[in-house]
């Protein structure tokens, strides 16, 4: 492979870092790897997710919403739910996370049946979680050490999906609010302050939840 596309997708980056790396991949590489080109299928293909959960309009309040189905048998809304996400991270992994919206106030318990909350049901420990990528954080640490142009061409691939899953949410969902930093915003911080011995500071200062 001689040169790359100005867009790469994931099957190429990976074929890009094997050459770079005379084919012998890092474990780190191949985790995130596999774990950010799960990403790819999270709605096309058919394993449940809480992203895919979310997307189901049968889950909706659909008194509060104003729903109706229009001649197609599709379910439409006349106010489109509130959420709010968060961008979480760990020590290894990053996270997408998402608070409906119940009263202008982001919801972080159970609840159902509530006629103001824009889901039926919310279940925290089961929804709030849309999707997570493995090993992310450890990956950005040790793209940062010693990473080549492989790696950083992933960690963009990354933030992009996530972006565009984002996007995706926003043409069912009123989003009021995306909350810590992205994946580009997070790596930008660790290699600004030139040492990932802050790492827990930086994860600690974006995780800080409201009560």
């Amino acid at each position: 492979m001689s040169e790359l596309s100005q867009n790469p997708d994931l099957k190429e980056i990976n074929a890009y870092k094997k050459k770079l790396n005379w084919g012998d991949v890092p474990a780190i590489y191949h985790m995130a790897a596999t774990s950010i080109g799960e990403l790819d299928g999270i709605i096309s293909h058919g394993f449940d997710s809480a992203y895919k959960r979310i997307l189901n309009r049968n889950t909706w309040n659909l008194t509060l919403l104003g729903g109706y189905k229009d001649a197609q048998g599709n379910i439409e809304v006349k106010t489109r739910p509130q959420i709010a996400l968060r961008h979480h991270y760990c020590q290894a992994n990053y996270e997408l996370h998402c608070y409906p919206i119940v009263d202008g106030v982001e919801l972080h318990r159970n609840l159902f049946d509530d006629p103001n909350c824009p889901f039926t049901r919310w279940y925290p420990d089961a929804t709030r979680m849309l999707f997570r990528i493995s090993s992310l954080v450890s990956f950005m640490i040790y793209s940062f050490q010693s990473g080549d142009k492989a790696d950083m061409l992933l960690i963009k691939y990354a933030y992009l999906r996530v972006k565009k899953l984002i996007d995706t949410l926003n043409e069912s969902f009123d989003i009021v609010s995306v909350k810590g930093y992205n994946i580009a915003e997070f790596y930008q911080e660790l290699h600004s302050r030139k040492s990932d011995a802050i790492l827990n500071e930086i994860v600690d200062s974006q995780n800080e939840q409201p009560e």
